[in-house]
């Protein structure tokens, strides 16, 4: 085993984790380092991740809902509103404005949203002062909205940025359904792992699709190679993860994740402006 599948390995080990604790699909962790180790590459990187996504929220879905913390009636709700945007998001990933020399662009693109995520991460945490509970106690003291706009607010823009970034949205829908539907952050970590199931399989069809059309360096079999090195690891991580969820204080963890997303975020952006 060589340095590059050591570390593509551990990467998948490490998104695995932050995907089953946080009710996140872990491509935020998988497309920052696989640009680190092969470059920028997005459309490759997004169909592999896509791929990894449906092995790491598949067990964190299941100790979910043994824990008892899934809400079908919302998540019925939401998947499907969001399936349908994920498809839009990934065909405006493949616009000829991001492919060739200008893919570029998307991993920019990719970069600011990560310093957006962790900024909120981080205003978030110290908004919450000194608390450093279970994330399984957290509530929400928002009203609770009709499902329709739930759909509507939760589910499209997860579905669309899941699609055009390919991540698993779970960074969306997770404080989204906590503000808009007044759920608790366990069960919105649930519903997110039970979405990015769905997201993941559609996104990565799609994908797919995309790169056999258009993007004529790549195989329909090189996302399926890339991904084979991340899912095995990726799936301990995840039901590591999940089960954490339900009994570890995060606050010191989301630090970490969004102290990580920072120096992503920058080099990923640098890489397009420097």
């Amino acid at each position: 085993m060589d340095g590059g599948t050591i570390w593509l390995s551990i990467t998948g080990l490490v998104a695995g984790f932050f995907g089953g604790l946080l009710g996140i699909g872990g491509s935020i962790v998988m497309i920052p380092a696989m640009t680190e180790l092969m470059g920028p590459q997005p459309h490759l990187f997004q169909a592999a991740a896509l791929l990894v996504n449906f092995f790491v929220a598949a067990p964190s879905a299941v100790q979910h809902a043994r824990a008892g913390a899934l809400d079908f009636r919302v998540a019925r709700a939401i998947v499907p509103a969001a399936i349908v945007a994920a498809v839009c998001g990934v065909l405006c990933s493949d616009w000829s404005v991001f492919r060739g020399e200008n893919r570029a662009y998307l991993t920019g693109i990719f970069g600011l949203f990560l310093l957006i995520v962790a900024i909120r991460e981080i205003g978030r945490l110290f908004k919450s002062g000194a608390k450093d509970g279970n994330v399984s106690d957290a509530q929400s003291d928002q009203p609770v909205v009709s499902l329709f706009r739930g759909a509507l607010l939760v589910g499209l823009p997860t579905g669309f940025v899941s699609g055009f970034l390919g991540v698993g949205g779970g960074v969306l829908a997770v404080p989204l359904q906590r503000r808009l539907l007044g759920l608790p952050t366990r069960t919105a970590i649930a519903n997110s792992s039970l979405m990015i199931v769905g997201l993941s399989l559609v996104g990565a069809s799609v994908k797919h699709w995309t790169i056999w059309r258009h993007h004529t360096e790549l195989t329909l079999t090189d996302p399926a190679r890339l991904a084979a090195f991340l899912i095995s690891t990726a799936i301990l991580g995840a039901w590591i993860g999940s089960r954490l969820t339900h009994r570890l204080p995060v606050r010191t963890v989301r630090l970490v994740f969004a102290g990580l997303l920072v120096v992503a975020g920058v080099r990923m952006v640098s890489r397009v402006v420097g």
